[in-house]
């Protein structure tokens, strides 16, 4: 796993500690990396470049529900004002869901910069909050009364009814 204590350590040659001279330039560390390296050590990320730990990707297999055993691709991008401003957040892989669209936008009330119900982002939230609603948009977050995607929500509803009648009717 990339950490920043390894990065550093890599960056330095493997020194403990700075020759004289060096530039302070090559040693700084921004607050947004501190802060991205803290608080994500659960989630299994794919950083395509690793000098820039503000952009990766991630994969989410849900474990139970509908989407269970799929694998859906996230695309990560932390701004310069982490934490005071979400990370943007799109779906690389194409999926019929209520709550992503086809393009990979996504209705998470936690990646909402302003919410007027108190759920939306706070600087409080790390990313493992982002992780675990990513994951839960696949289980407990499921949205088909609000969805962003009202085709897929609507093709769920109708299923959904179909396959109770058929269960019904089988008893």
């Amino acid at each position: 796993m990339l950490t920043l204590a390894s990065k550093l350590k890599k960056d330095d040659g493997g020194k403990t500690g700075r020759a004289s001279g060096a530039s302070d330039s090559t040693h700084r560390v921004s607050i947004r990396d501190r802060l991205l390296t803290k608080g994500n050590r659960t989630c299994k990320a794919n950083f395509p470049d690793e000098d820039k730990l503000h952009h990766f990707q991630l994969a989410v297999s849900p474990d139970e529900g509908y989407y269970q055993s799929g694998r859906f691709q996230f695309e990560i991008d932390v701004p310069e004002a982490y934490n005071m401003v979400p990370p943007k957040v799109k779906c690389l892989t194409r999926i019929w869901h209520p709550n992503i669209t086809e393009n990979g936008e996504i209705c998470l009330s936690l990646l909402r910069e302003h919410s007027i119900d108190g759920t939306g982002w706070a600087p409080t939230r790390t990313l493992k909050d982002v992780v675990w609603g990513l994951n839960s948009l696949f289980t407990d977050l499921l949205n088909f009364d609000d969805p962003l995607n009202i085709d897929a929500a609507e093709h769920h509803l109708r299923d959904k009814v179909r396959n109770e009648c058929q269960v019904f009717l089988n008893l």
